[in-house]
């Protein structure tokens, strides 16, 4: 199979679809590789190494897009790349189509079919190609919270670990899955007063047993979120229902009864936020501020630290994209019933259930002996 990497154009991100590494496995397999030139840049990978593990280095997006059969990406398509896009091509990336109307329709207008990252599952119902990003981003969330926080950037001035004689900062995480944990270890990590919100008991009760006394764990209630915002200086959004957008649990009128100076900090803006004034951001300008409280929502945290990011991702993806080359994406789909999970556009149709719910678009099951189905419109 013909499988193309371009250069991510997103702005200020620097992640790449694939490795050198994984392109020789690829290649190897006997697959052709084309990656546009500097793709890798940013990880600190040449076009010489791309070379060395046997790809072909095209000039233009436009000749990878020309080139491919499966298109392997980080970010979501930009307006240019959709466009490029055509009927047949398989493309598999991160989407997050249930916040972003204008990407479905242009996915759904280039007739090409979208696999997202995001929506892939394991069969123990975990996100596999969600996770290292969710790792990183929760990681990365206190760091920027921390540094927010400083009164050079706006922030209240406090130091999450305070010292001693001096309370330390009050942290607040709305989530306690993979991004929520993580950003729990850092902020624990940095001896913050840690508080973790979530509405699974048995999640609660794991979270208790892992940190201990290290951290407080709390069942959501609109009066614990509220409460708990009140009183804290930064708080971490972690909230996901796969492939949906994101519950709005910080309202505006709780955002107002904030302390000024602290700081919100929301990993869950690729899904649309769950912040009422959550707005998405990037990392060439992260911050706003709303009712004197500082918002960061860039929608691509882990692009800041791209080489990490993308030595995390390609170990995950790898095993998928050489199943989508080895067999097709159709024969790998039907194989894989958490793969075909992934299958969000196809053929002019949204094909995700949740994804056409949040849009209000046409959902179409994709039907494997390609029967024409009856589409519904979900509201």
């Amino acid at each position: 199979m013909r499988i193309g990497v371009p250069k991510e154009i997103k702005v200020h991100e620097y992640r790449v679809g694939l490795t050198p590494s994984g392109v020789r496995e690829l290649v190897g397999a006997g697959h052709e590789v084309y990656v546009e030139s500097h793709a890798g840049v940013g990880i600190g990978m040449d076009d010489a190494a791309y070379r060395a593990a046997g790809a072909r280095i095209l000039g233009t997006a436009r000749e990878v897009f020309e080139s491919a059969e499966l298109v392997v990406k980080v970010k979501e398509p930009q307006p240019q790349e959709c466009r490029l896009l055509k009927r047949g091509q398989v493309l598999f990336t991160y989407l997050h189509l249930a916040a972003d109307r204008a990407q479905a329709e242009g996915l759904v207008a280039s007739g090409a079919t979208a696999i997202a990252y995001e929506t892939v599952a394991a069969p123990d119902g975990t996100l596999p190609l969600l996770t290292p990003m969710s790792e990183v981003a929760g990681r990365m969330s206190v760091q920027v919270g921390a540094t927010s926080l400083t009164k050079a950037n706006g922030g209240f001035g406090v130091l999450l670990g305070g010292v001693p004689g001096v309370l330390p900062a009050k942290v607040v995480i709305l989530g306690g899955g993979v991004s929520g944990t993580h950003a729990a270890e850092m902020a624990v990590g940095l001896r913050a007063d840690v508080t973790i919100v979530d509405r699974s008991p048995r999640r609660l009760r794991e979270l208790a047993v892992q940190f201990g006394a290290l951290a407080k764990t709390v069942y959501s209630t609109t009066d614990a979120i509220e409460a708990l915002t009140r009183d804290a200086d930064l708080v971490i959004g972690a909230v996901l229902v796969p492939g949906a957008a994101a519950p709005k649990l910080v309202t505006r009128e709780m955002v107002k009864r904030m302390k000024p100076g602290a700081v919100l900090v929301d990993i869950s803006i690729d899904q649309g936020g769950c912040f009422e004034t959550s707005r998405p951001t990037t990392h060439a300008d992260p911050t706003y501020v709303v009712d004197g409280v500082i918002h960061y929502c860039v929608t691509n945290m882990p692009g800041a630290v791209p080489r990490t990011s993308t030595f995390a991702l390609t170990n995950a993806t790898l095993p998928y994209v050489r199943a989508l080359a080895d067999l097709g994406w159709e024969r790998a789909l039907e194989r894989d019933a958490g793969f075909a999970k992934g299958l969000n556009v196809h053929a002019g149709h949204v094909t995700h259930e949740a994804v056409a719910r949040d849009l209000a678009l046409e959902f179409r099951p994709y039907a494997p002996d390609a029967r024409v189905r009856t589409g519904t419109r979900l509201q």
